[in-house]
C-alpha cells in the first residue's frame, strides 16, 4: 500500500504499524489448513483461471528444487476473476472469487484467491516458480491484517506453506466475516531447519503482496455509487494527481468518525486515473466519503470529502465548521428512491410559445400566507400546490432558481453538489424526500402543460464544494489570477467537461427536466488556461449531445461575483438562447425617459443585433426584473444614486408614498413594462412576485428577497395586475402569427410611425414617442372562410415623454376597423379589455387619438360585428 509501510521485518510480535488505536471489530485468529486450495489449471495472464478438483495431502518435502516458469506479469501484476462454483463434498458453495496474481522480484509467481465460503472468507495463496537456495528447507507467509492508517486490525499470521508437488506451494486461511473487509498484507519467508532467520521475498516493486478481503477491486465505471446485480456496491471517483484514496464508511450519519476506514491499492483499485472498489451490501453503513492523500499544498489527508457523483446527500453535520476535519455532507448508501413516471409527457413546447415564470421554491410557499402546511410550505410539494395561479396566469414554463445543493452561507447561485436537489425543499428536509417531491412537482406540472426549466451554475463552487480537495489541479482553474479565489471549475477540461455533460443527463432522465439556463455563461468559454475560446468543447457538446437534444438550452451572463451580467458573442450552433440583459436595460432607459427609439424599436422585434445570426427572435429571453436587482415594483418607487446601475426611477418621490399623483405615475409605469415584455417579439420571463407587488424594499441583493405575501394576490393592485398579465398572454396566444413568431418580421409586415404619421424622430434624442404597425400576412389571414376568423393589423404605440401626445392612425384594412385592447393610462378596469370587445362603441372608425403622458397603447383591426 501507498499509504502504509511495507513490512520490512515481521517477527512474532504483534503487527502494529505505528497504529494508536485498534479496530472496533473482535479479533479471532485465522485458520491454517495442511491440506487446502484448489488445483488451478494453469493459463497465461488475461486469461480466467478455473476453479478445478480439490486435492489431498501433499508430504512436505524438505527441499525445493523449484523449475522457474516466469509467466508474462503486466505492470499492475494483478488479475481478477469471479466465478461461480458448484458445490461438491469437500468445499462449500462459493458465493464469488476474486483472482490476484503476483510477480515476486526473484521472478516467482503468487497467486492468491478470496472467496466467501458460508460465513467465512477463505483465502488460498499458491506459490510456484520460485527460485530457492539449497539452504532454505522452508517457506512461510509472515503478515497480518488491516484497514488503513487509522483502522488496524492488531493481528500477526505466521504460518508455513505447504507442497502441492514439486513446483508448487499452498496455503489456505480462514477468517470470520466480521473481520472483513480488510487487506491480508504479507511477505515471504524462507528459512533453513536450523534457523527461524531468512530471507525475506517481496512482490517485484520491492513491496508487501497485499490482497483485499471483503473488499473487491471494483470497476472504474460508472462513476459514483452504483450498486450490481448481486447486491454489492461499487465505489469510483477521478483523482489524478492523489497518492492515495481511503474509502470512510460511517454507520451513522451523526458519527463524528467513520466507523470504517479503507485505503485504496493503487495497484489494486486504480485505472487510469479512477479509484474504485466495491463491497458487498450486506453491511449496515449508511454514507460514505473520501479521503485524498498527497501534496500537502493541494491535499488535505484529514479532510473527509463528498462523492461529487453521489446521487442522494445526506444532512449537514453541525459540528462541521468547529472542528475543521469534517465533511459538510456525505453521500448516502441507498439507491435511489422508485417513482411512478408513468402517464408522464413533457408539454414539448415550441420555443417560441413559451411563457415564462421565474421562482425561488422556497420563497414561493414558505410564508404563512400560502396557507399550506408547514412540511408542504417552502418545497417542492408547495409548488404543486400553486399550481393553480401559474395556469391563470396563463404559464406555460417555470425557470427555478438554483435547487442543487448549495451554501447556506452564499446561497443558491454557489453550489455544493450537482446531483441532488438540496434536502431543504423536501417535505421533511430529507435527501429522499426531495427527490420524490421533485418528481412529484414536475409531474404534475406536465400534466397541467407547464415545462420544469433548471438555473445551473457550473462555473464554480462554494467554498468546501463537492469537487475540492478530490483533485484541485484537475478540477479548478490554478494558474489564472482572477478566477483562483472564486473556486472557479476549469469547464473545458475533459474531465470536467464530462462531468457537466453527466450531470446534464441526470437530471434529464431521472428527474424529467425539460430545460436548462447556466448562469455565469460567459466563464463556459474559459479554455483551460483561461483563455478566451470562439469554440469552446463544453457548449459545443451540450449543443449536440444526444439525451440533452430536446432540452431547451439558455445562456445568462450574470455573474454571481460581479452581480452584473457580461456583454458577449456567445456562440450557439443555432441551438443556444440566451438571457437578453440588453432588453431589459434598453427599455428601463426608454421608459424612463432617456432611451433612444432605435433601441426600442431593436428591442421590440427581437433584438436582430444579438439574434439575427442564424437564430431568431424566439432565442431571445426577455426580462424586466429578476431574482437578483430590484423587482417590478422597486423599480419605479427607487432611485438613490447607490442603485445607479439599476437604471430605475422613482416617479417623483423616493421610496413608500401617499403621493396620489406619484402613485399614479408608478401604476403606469408598470402596466408600460409589463406591456412591453408581453408584445416585444422573443420569450417574456416574469419574475416571481411582480404580478403582485412583491418588494424587496430597494435592495437589489437576492438575499434581501422575502417570502412571497399571497396575500397581496387579492389586494386591488395584486388582482389588476395578475388580470392584466393574463390578458396580454392570452393577447400573444390569440396573435401568435405576429407575437410569437420564430423569424424576424419581414419589412413588409411592420411600418413605424411619429406621433402624425411622419417618420419616427430616429436621430432626434428629445423624442420619446414611436409608434408601430404590424401587418397581418394576408396569405395566412384568408386560410379561413369566416371572415371572423380573419385578423387584423395591429398598431401599438409608446409614449416616455412627460405630455401628451395626439396620433393619428392609420387606415385599417379595407372592410375592419380599429379598435382599443390596451391603455395604460385609464384606471382599472378600462385600461385594458378583458372580453376581446371594443370598450367604447364610439372608437370605431376613430381617425385620432390623445396619447396621455408615459403610457403605452394597442389597437387592433378587427371586422364588423366581430
Amino acid at each position: 500500500m501507498a499509504t502504509l509501510s511495507p513490512f520490512h521485518t515481521i517477527g512474532s510480535h504483534c503487527l502494529n504499524l505505528g497504529a494508536n488505536e485498534l479496530s472496533k471489530s473482535a479479533i479471532t485468529s485465522c485458520v491454517c489448513k495442511s491440506k487446502v486450495g484448489q488445483s488451478l489449471q494453469r493459463i497465461d495472464v488475461g486469461r480466467k483461471l478455473l476453479p478445478g478438483e480439490v486435492v489431498h495431502n501433499v508430504a512436505q518435502s524438505p527441499r525445493w528444487s523449484l523449475d522457474l516458469r516466469c509467466f508474462a506479469a503486466a505492470r499492475v501484476s494483478v488479475e481478477q476473476t469471479e466465478e461461480s462454483v458448484t458445490k461438491t463434498s469437500q468445499v462449500d458453495e462459493l458465493q464469488k472469487q476474486s483472482t490476484y496474481l503476483f510477480r515476486t522480484e526473484t521472478g516467482g509467481q503468487v497467486k492468491v484467491f478470496v472467496c466467501k465460503r458460508s460465513v467465512k472468507y477463505v483465502v488460498d495463496i499458491e506459490v510456484s516458480s520460485l527460485q530457492l537456495s539449497s539452504d532454505d528447507s522452508q517457506l512461510k507467509l509472515s503478515g497480518g491484517l488491516y484497514r488503513s492508517n487509522h483502522d488496524i486490525i492488531n493481528q500477526i499470521i505466521e504460518t508455513p506453506f505447504i507442497a502441492r508437488s514439486s513446483s508448487e506451494l499452498a496455503l489456505e486461511l480462514e477468517f470470520e466475516a466480521k473481520e472483513v473487509p480488510c487487506y491480508l498484507s504479507f511477505l515471504l519467508k524462507a528459512s533453513s531447519g536450523a534457523s527461524s532467520s531468512g530471507s525475506e521475498i517481496r512482490s517485484h516493486r520491492k513491496s508487501s503482496f497485499c490482497v483485499p478481503i471483503g473488499l473487491d477491486q471494483g470497476y472504474p465505471a460508472p462513476l459514483g455509487l452504483s450498486f450490481s446485480t448481486d447486491g454489492s456496491m461499487n465505489f469510483a471517483v477521478y483523482s489524478r494527481n492523489a497518492e492515495s484514496l481511503v474509502l470512510c464508511l460511517y454507520d451513522d450519519n451523526a458519527s463524528e468518525k467513520p466507523a470504517l476506514e479503507l485505503d485504496l491499492d493503487p495497484y489494486v483499485n486504480r485505472t487510469g486515473n479512477i479509484w474504485h472498489a466495491s463491497i458487498e451490501g450486506a453491511w449496515t453503513f449508511v454514507s460514505y466519503g473520501y479521503r485524498c492523500k498527497g501534496n500537502r499544498d493541494t491535499f488535505h489527508a484529514e479532510h473527509v470529502l463528498l462523492d461529487p457523483y453521489a446521487k442522494i446527500i445526506g444532512s449537514s453535520i453541525p459540528n462541521h465548521h468547529e472542528s475543521g476535519l469534517l465533511p459538510k455532507h456525505l453521500g448516502r448508501l441507498c439507491k435511489e428512491p422508485a417513482f411512478d413516471w408513468s402517464g408522464d409527457l413533457s408539454p414539448n413546447i415550441p420555443l417560441e410559445q413559451l411563457l415564462v415564470y421565474r421562482l425561488n421554491v422556497m420563497q414561493f410557499t414558505k410564508d404563512k400566507s400560502s396557507k399550506l402546511p408547514a412540511d408542504v410550505a417552502g418545497t417542492f410539494s408547495g409548488v404543486t400546490e400553486k399550481v393553480q395561479h401559474l395556469k391563470d396566469l396563463g404559464i406555460n414554463a417555470v425557470l427555478l432558481e438554483p435547487i442543487l445543493t448549495f451554501s447556506e452561507q452564499k446561497g443558491p447561485y454557489f453550489p455544493c453538489h450537482f446531483f441532488s436537489p438540496a434536502n431543504l425543499y423536501g417535505p421533511s428536509n430529507g435527501s429522499v424526500s426531495a427527490i420524490n417531491s421533485m418528481k412529484g412537482m414536475v409531474k404534475n406540472l406536465h400534466a397541467n402543460g407547464i415545462e420544469v426549466f433548471l438555473e445551473v451554475v457550473f462555473t464554480h463552487t462554494a467554498e468546501g464544494g463537492a469537487l475540492q480537495g478530490l483533485d484541485d489541479l484537475s478540477y479548478y482553474h490554478n494558474s489564472v489570477e482572477d478566477l483562483e479565489a472564486r473556486n472557479a471549475l476549469n469547464c473545458n477540461y475533459p474531465v470536467v467537461q464530462q462531468f457537466i455533460l453527466d450531470s446534464l443527463r441526470h437530471w434529464v432522465t431521472e428527474f424529467h427536466i425539460d430545460g436548462f439556463c447556466f448562469i455565469n455563461a460567459s466563464c463556459l468559454l474559459r479554455g483551460v488556461r483561461g483563455e478566451h475560446l470562439s469554440r469552446p468543447p463544453l457548449v459545443e457538446a451540450i449543443a449536440f449531445e444526444p439525451v440533452l437534444s430536446m432540452t431547451k438550452i439558455i445562456a445568462d451572463c450574470w455573474d454571481p461575483y460581479d452581480k452584473m451580467p457580461k456583454e458577449i458573442r456567445f456562440p450557439h450552433w443555432k441551438k443556444w438562447a440566451e438571457m437578453n440583459t440588453k432588453f431589459c436595460s434598453d427599455i428601463r432607459n426608454f421608459l424612463r425617459g432617456q432611451g433612444a427609439l432605435s433601441s426600442l424599436a431593436t428591442r421590440l422585434c427581437g433584438s436582430g443585433d444579438i439574434f439575427s445570426d442564424g437564430r431568431g427572435p424566439a432565442f431571445s429571453f426577455n426580462f424586466i426584473a429578476r431574482n437578483f436587482g430590484l423587482p417590478l415594483v422597486d423599480l419605479v418607487s427607487y432611485s438613490n444614486a447607490e442603485l445607479a446601475s439599476e437604471v430605475s426611477w422613482n416617479c417623483g418621490e423616493e421610496g413608500p408614498t401617499t403621493n396620489t399623483a406619484v402613485l399614479e405615475r408608478r401604476l403606469k409605469q408598470i402596466r408600460n413594462f409589463l406591456f412591453v415584455l408581453y408584445i416585444s417579439l422573443g420569450i417574456p420571463v416574469l419574475n416571481m412576485g411582480d404580478e403582485c407587488g412583491h418588494s424587496s424594499s430597494g435592495s437589489p441583493s437576492c438575499g434581501s428577497r422575502k417570502h412571497l405575501d399571497w396575500n397581496t394576490m387579492t389586494t386591488g393592485f395584486g388582482i389588476q395586475t395578475t388580470k392584466f398579465i393574463s390578458f396580454l398572454i392570452s393577447l400573444r396566444k390569440s396573435r401568435s402569427d405576429l407575437l410569437q413568431k420564430r423569424n424576424f418580421l419581414k419589412e413588409e409586415n411592420i411600418e413605424w410611425h411619429g406621433s402624425n404619421r411622419s417618420p419616427p424622430g430616429w436621430e432626434d434624442p428629445s423624442c420619446k414617442f414611436l409608434a408601430m404597425r404590424l401587418k397581418a400576412d394576408k396569405a395566412e389571414g384568408q386560410l379561413s372562410s369566416e371572415a371572423s376568423q380573419l385578423k387584423g393589423d395591429l398598431f401599438i404605440a409608446f409614449n416616455a415623454a412627460d405630455r401628451a401626445e395626439t396620433i393619428i392612425l392609420p387606415p385599417p384594412p379595407e372592410g375592419m376597423a380599429w379598435r382599443q385592447l390596451v391603455d395604460t393610462a385609464l384606471p382599472y378596469p378600462g385600461f385594458f379589455s378583458t372580453d376581446g370587445k371594443p370598450i367604447c362603441e364610439q372608437m370605431m372608425g376613430l381617425v385620432a387619438y390623445k396619447m396621455k403622458s408615459r403610457s403605452c397603447i394597442l389597437f387592433e383591426a378587427c371586422t364588423d360585428g366581430s
